[in-house]
């Protein structure tokens, strides 16, 4: 019965919505186009059905993973810190990274002693299966414009560079940012104190 009664209330909250004038009658320019009539079908089912699954079906799968597999934990960000996912970082932003955790950095201001500036956030396209295609694909998008800042930085402030990437499973969920940065050096003796010019 609720079916009927919804299918009811449909129609005529559609049909009664053509009327363009007060009081729903048509006005005496209105031209006499045929106005479509309504009728129900007269074969709507009287009962719901009374039998419904009671369990689920034994095709699912069995071979189900048991647990995630390992590294994901650098794709999340960590909210207890500063520190980020490299692709989280942006055009500017100064950080500090981390042997341990690659993927990660950890944002600092520019005018404070950090690892490293993010000169330019590039994206990725293509397909890459493997981590040495990824790094080749990454390395080509920085090289240009990592080459060109550095020129422009004061002799000795820049000692090396830092191109992030995705891994292939990272790639594979949809992480196609690349961050091309300057470093103070690769050692991560020195630091960098100011922002790049």
């Amino acid at each position: 019965m609720l079916v009927v009664g919804a299918a009811v209330a449909a129609v005529v909250l559609m049909a009664s919505g053509n009327d363009d004038t007060p009081g729903g009658k048509p006005s005496a320019s209105a031209s006499s186009s045929p106005r479509p009539t309504l009728s129900l079908p007269s074969g709507l089912p009287s009962e719901l059905p009374t039998k419904l699954p009671t369990r689920l079906p034994s095709e699912f799968p069995t071979d189900l993973p048991s647990e995630f597999p390992s590294g994901l934990e650098s794709l999340f960000p960590s909210f207890a810190s500063d520190e980020v996912p490299y692709y989280m970082l942006r055009t500017g932003d100064c950080f500090d990274t981390d042997g341990d955790q690659p993927g990660q950095a950890a944002k600092r201001p520019c005018g404070k002693p950090h690892d490293a500036e993010v000169v330019k956030i590039a994206e990725l396209r293509g397909d890459y299966t493997t981590d040495a295609a990824l790094k080749k694909a990454a390395s080509d998008l920085c090289e240009r414009t990592l080459d060109n800042k550095a020129a422009d930085q004061p002799g000795g402030a820049v000692r090396g560079t830092l191109v992030q990437y995705p891994d292939p499973a990272g790639y594979r969920l949809g992480i196609d940012n690349v961050a091309c940065s300057l470093a103070a050096d690769t050692q991560g003796t020195r630091k960098l104190t100011a922002p790049l010019t």
